[in-house]
């Protein structure tokens, strides 16, 4: 599986952009892996090869497919990516590793304890290191390696090429404890995600100067602290080669070494079958070849069948072999010629199935998920009432059978933007938006003056979509859909919330307009500085505060949230409103507002605006591994035409799609994904940040591409950051999420399947899901474990 961006195993699960390229097809399911489709959400366990330390052998190599090799190995540079991230992890110190769950867990390897010791007058964080722990040149760890990262990364000194501070801007000073063993850390504001910093934690060798930070940690790092150390890359070779680590006072690794080989995702079926590579993340149909390698069954049960002449009949053959053999002398040579490029296609191809045989494919649900993105900066989308037709159109439980189902994976759409099913914080508030609903998607459409006469110009001087075209066309509309309703028993479609199908909930009397809430939408309105200074509607990305990891794309930023604020009667009106089935204030049009009557197929057809048409402008990416993003983005495409809503679907090449498209706001709708994290008042934040106007005409959007927010979504990020009361600061987390699932700018589908080919001979390796994983116990089964005369690969 090809990842742009998406750091996995990790500590802090960072938010980089990820697209989802994984192939869709069918899958058995397979061994090791159930499913818990529960109320709060579809989870999978992670499927790992456990294996006790008593059963690995000593040494041996594993080659793990990557990307690419590391732009850096710094990973607090704005050009970290995935492979950063995975070779950091084995070499660095990560203080509160992810468990199966996406929970953080101390790591005693580093410390015997941290805990919040003060909250008054100000927090104190006491971390206690544990005694042996020591840098691979022999130093201890201690509180000059802390003291020296957060001078780094607290955005004081701009000399340090730094992509967040997110954390460290608000310690206030840390100390040597009673002992060398403890560190002090003292916060000037309560930081309720402390356990996110320091991890990785780099040598003060690293961060103590701006040269050795920005450059020096690019290519090497001499120091490190983790059960391997780093041996060299060899960019020739594209190989980060790591070795056993003396020094480790844990457990020690179980492999002599450890190479991580740049393998692209189209190569990696044939880098497995010629043993180049023992791991590597896989699309579905690469591992639809290794299912069926090992005899695998399809769907149906019968044997899976592919390949070159896989399905070519006895009928077909007899017909191939006449033509070969027949009087014709051309036809038959070239027939003869055909058959020999097939026969010895199908060799090669039989040769790479007996080499696929050796690995087994580990299955779970990847800690990311894949979203609907609309842009609000203009155009139709700048609506709201648009977007919450657009959301309300789309029957998410059918986007993520396309995706998850024939993996055999738990299929449920996602109901939370800031938590993944099976975290602590995981909530389903779809509800404050709705579920699908064509007619209330229609009636939104028509509140917000789209219909089917606005899309062509009146000849009798009448401007299409006129207040009296507008009335005509509700009026019968309503005609249509009241008579209907009537023949149903369920009153008008403005009425239908106060049916007993429980879809929308709303009684018509109950319907209000949507609360204001502090809304911004980018080119809506005439704040100093919110348009282009030339008059034109484009905005340009400014710098902006990089309050997280994200790609190499985004620029480095400067600048901070507005101060305004909304009415103190919001928060109580909509969480009043926002326990209502069907969603919260505004998720419908008007009360009188009928849903016009679709065509005699159930098909709407084009609605229009003063003579303009409503098209969106669909953008997906065009590489091979692209194919389930664009299936889904045609399901979509077909789901908002039955509501009169046309796309316009332009492919991109992958790597334009994030720079060039979603991040420069060249997009209507598109799809891209985004990594879970264990701290999501920190890392989501930038995210859903409500964008703000810079005084020279650009905008400061962070990472919300959508271009849509609140001060509201704002405050409350704020509010849960400084809330040491984890209970506490997961409501806020909540009630934030209902919030921007209001605001529709972002709609969950689904979260992305994790598919890895493995050696069978390897123990301790998998699908890891959310966990960090343990690369001290990373090996080679062995004997009597793998019921094999040998399997330990030199």
């Amino acid at each position: 599986m090809s990842h742009v961006g998406v750091p996995r195993g990790t500590a802090r699960k960072r938010r980089s952009l990820a697209l989802l390229t994984t192939g869709v097809l069918t899958l058995p399911v397979l061994a090791g892996c159930s499913s818990d489709d529960g109320a709060t959400g579809a989870t999978a366990p992670q499927d790992v090869a456990v294996a006790g330390r008593s059963m690995v052998a000593e040494g041996g190599t594993v080659n793990w497919a990557v990307d690419a090799l590391p732009t850096t190995l710094n990973a607090f540079q704005a050009d970290a990516d995935a492979t950063t991230t995975r070779i950091t992890g084995a070499l660095l110190p990560t203080l509160f590793p992810l468990d199966a769950k996406g929970r953080p867990q101390l790591n005693p390897d580093y410390l015997e304890s941290a805990k919040v010791v003060e909250s008054e007058p100000r927090q104190v964080v006491l971390y206690r290191l544990n005694q042996q722990a020591v840098w691979s040149d022999g130093r201890e760890i201690g509180a000059p390696d802390f003291v020296a990262q957060w001078r780094a990364l607290s955005g004081k000194d701009s000399a340090f090429w730094t992509a967040r501070n997110a954390g460290y801007e608000r310690i206030e000073k840390i100390e040597r404890g009673a002992d060398d063993l403890e560190v002090r850390v003292t916060f000037a504001k309560p930081y309720a995600d402390w356990r996110s910093l320091f991890s990785p934690l780099y040598p003060k060798d690293v961060t103590g100067s701006p040269d050795a930070f920005n450059d020096g940690a690019r290519t090497t790092l001499k120091a490190t602290s983790g059960p391997f150390r780093l041996r060299g890359v060899e960019k020739a070779t594209g190989e980060v080669t790591l070795v056993r680590n003396p020094r480790w006072w844990g457990s020690p690794a179980k492999l002599d070494s450890l190479v991580f080989r740049a393998v692209a995702t189209g190569d990696r079926t044939e880098a497995l079958a010629a043993g180049r590579v023992d791991v590597a993340d896989v699309d579905a149909a690469a591992a639809h070849r290794i299912a069926q390698a090992a005899g695998g069954k399809g769907a149906d049960g019968q044997p899976l069948t592919q390949g070159p002449g896989a399905g070519e009949g006895p009928a077909a053959a007899l017909r191939a072999w006449a033509v070969a053999h027949g009087s014709n002398a051309k036809a038959a040579a070239a027939a003869r010629a055909a058959r020999k490029k097939t026969r010895a296609a199908a060799d090669a191809y039989a040769a790479e199935q007996a080499g696929l045989r050796a690995y087994v494919v580990r299955k779970s649900l990847d800690p990311a998920y894949t979203q609907l993105a609309l842009n609000g900066e203009s155009g139709p989308l700048a609506d709201d009432r648009v977007r919450r037709a657009v959301a309300r159109a789309l029957d998410r439980q059918e986007l993520v059978d396309t995706v998850l189902r024939p993996l055999g994976l738990p299929a449920r759409p996602l109901g939370s933007h800031l938590a993944l099913a099976g975290q602590p914080a995981y909530k389903d508030s779809s509800d404050a938006l709705g579920g699908q609903d064509t007619e209330v998607a229609q009636a939104l459409l028509a509140d917000a003056g789209w219909t089917p006469e606005g899309a062509v110009k009146k000849s009798d001087g009448t401007k299409a979509g006129s207040e009296a075209g507008k009335k005509d066309a509700e009026k019968e509309a309503g005609k249509a859909a009241k008579k209907d309703a009537e023949k149903k028993g369920t009153g008008t479609a403005a009425g239908k919330a106060g049916s007993t199908d429980g879809k929308t909930g709303d009684g018509a009397d109950r319907r209000e307009p949507a609360l204001d809430d502090g809304l911004y939408i980018v080119g809506d309105d005439d704040k100093p500085g919110g348009g282009d200074p030339a008059g034109g509607a484009t905005h340009v990305l400014a710098p902006a505060p990089a309050a997280a990891f994200h790609s190499s794309a985004l620029l480095r930023q400067a600048g901070y949230l507005s101060e305004s604020g909304i009415s103190e009667d919001v928060p109580s009106r909509v969480t009043a409103q926002d326990k209502r089935p069907g969603g919260a204030a505004g998720a419908y049009a008007p009360a009188g507002t009928a849903a016009p009557a679709p065509a005699a197929d159930g098909r709407r057809g084009p609605l229009g605006k003063d003579g303009k048409p409503l098209t969106l402008r669909f953008v997906l990416p065009s590489g091979p591994g692209s194919e389930p993003l664009r299936s889904v983005g045609d399901k979509i495409s077909a789901m908002l035409e039955s509501v009169g809503i046309r796309t316009e679907i332009t492919k991109v090449s992958d790597e334009s799609y994030f720079q060039d498209h979603i991040a420069s706001g060249d997009y209507d709708l598109a799809l891209y994904s985004w990594p879970a994290t264990a701290y999501p008042a920190t890392d989501d934040r930038p995210i859903f940040a409500k964008p703000v106007p810079a005084t020279d005409g650009s905008l400061l959007v962070e990472q919300n591409y959508t271009r849509v927010g609140t001060d509201h979504i704002d405050q409350l990020f704020d509010q849960a950051v400084s809330e040491l009361d984890e209970d506490a600061a997961r409501d806020l987390m909540k009630q934030a999420d209902a919030r921007i699932w209001a605001a529709a700018g972002s709609i969950p589908l689904y979260q992305r399947p994790q598919l890895v080919a493995a050696n069978r001979k390897l123990a301790n390796v998998g699908a890891f899901g959310f966990a960090t994983p343990h690369y001290q116990d990373i090996g080679f089964k062995k004997p009597q474990a793998a019921g094999a005369p040998a399997n330990k690969k030199k």
